[in-house]
């Protein structure tokens, strides 16, 4: 028999995990509608508009995937709903939140980059398309992630082992476009820079990704098994960076939900995002070897944006660290 107060628990494990998670949510939702409204004002209005947008949509990022290891409710099926919800504002729901969830605990289980979808195959059948991205990540279009997210509505179209998502990929391809046309209605000024800030919150995601592993990859179906060849928990962290937006100035990490403490994760996946810093100082100290300079990074991430779209290879650090493409968890499937 059940306990009698077991439907009146709370949702968060604790108060103060309650206080954090509600603030985080309640800016992020409210930054992302409000933004909207600033995109169709005065042009410096509309600038933060374009931020806050692109911001909000981080967030929304980085809390889904707190969402996928259950750290934001004690109940799954909360954390579900939640996620689905974060999908919408992240631009990601033409893909269920369980599909995400799975390809990304995948990632840890199996220590390795794995990806529903070889974007560079494509791009050796079509070196027009190859030639396309390249010119477009030259001019820091994130063409590539773009990329990754259209095929997850266009496979199921086209792909007889994709016909079982379609009907939530055309579902919502009706309800965004029809809010998209809307928006335009509205205020194209708003519409065009949402389109704006939905590019720079995919080179947010695209940067930090690309520097997060220097893992084996391989093009799997969701279910399909890869041999783990010795990737041990060694291997994990050796393979695993931590991509701080600062170490002077730690809060400065909460732009990013302290997803940059990538070691600490990978350590403990089950670790909330708050509790990040303080386990990264436990595991590692102060002068983990693991911790990538921003400014390092960014340098790279500049000299490497054409090369990176058809590498044969990430590079490594100590190298020519080239990072990676299409890893993202929200593109994956």
């Amino acid at each position: 028999m059940s306990e009698p107060n077991a439907v009146l628990r709370p949702p968060f494990r604790s108060a103060a995990l309650a206080l954090l998670n509600a603030s985080v949510l309640l800016w992020t939702g409210g930054a992302w509608l409000a933004a909207f409204a600033l995109m169709a004002s005065t042009p410096v209005a509309a600038m933060l508009g374009v931020l806050l947008c692109a911001h909000s949509m981080v967030l929304a990022a980085y809390l889904l995937h707190e969402a996928a290891h259950d750290t934001l409710f004690r109940s799954r099926a909360a954390n579900r709903a939640l996620g689905e919800a974060l999908s919408f504002v992240a631009g990601s729901s033409y893909a269920s939140f369980e599909r995400i969830r799975h390809m990304h605990l995948r990632h840890h289980r199996d220590r390795a980059d794995l990806a529903c979808f070889d974007y560079q195959a494509l791009l050796r059948r079509r070196p027009a398309l190859r030639r396309t991205l390249e010119a477009l990540e030259w001019a820091y279009v994130p063409a590539t992630e773009m990329l990754m997210h259209l095929q997850i509505v266009w496979r199921p179209f086209v792909e007889p082992g994709q016909r079982r998502h379609l009907p939530r990929a055309a579902a919502m391809l009706v309800l965004r476009g029809g809010l998209l046309t809307a928006l335009g209605w509205w205020s194209v000024q708003a519409l065009l820079l949402y389109a704006v800030a939905y590019m720079l919150f995919l080179q947010v995601l695209s940067f930090f990704d690309s520097y997060h592993h220097s893992f084996e990859q391989y093009f799997v179906a969701a279910e399909q098994a890869v041999p783990m060849d010795g990737r041990d928990r060694a291997y994990e962290q050796a393979h695993t960076y931590s991509n701080l937006v600062s170490t002077r100035h730690p809060w400065l990490n909460l732009l990013i939900l302290n997803f940059g403490y990538h070691n600490a994760h990978h350590a403990r996946a089950g670790a909330p995002w708050h509790r990040l810093p303080a386990l990264h100082r436990q595991l590692y100290g102060n002068a983990a070897p693991s911790v990538m300079p921003l400014a390092q990074l960014l340098a790279s991430w500049h000299r490497n944006r054409v090369r990176r779209v058809a590498a044969a290879d990430y590079g490594a650090p100590g190298g020519d660290f080239l990072g990676a493409h299409g890893v993202s968890f929200l593109t994956v499937v």
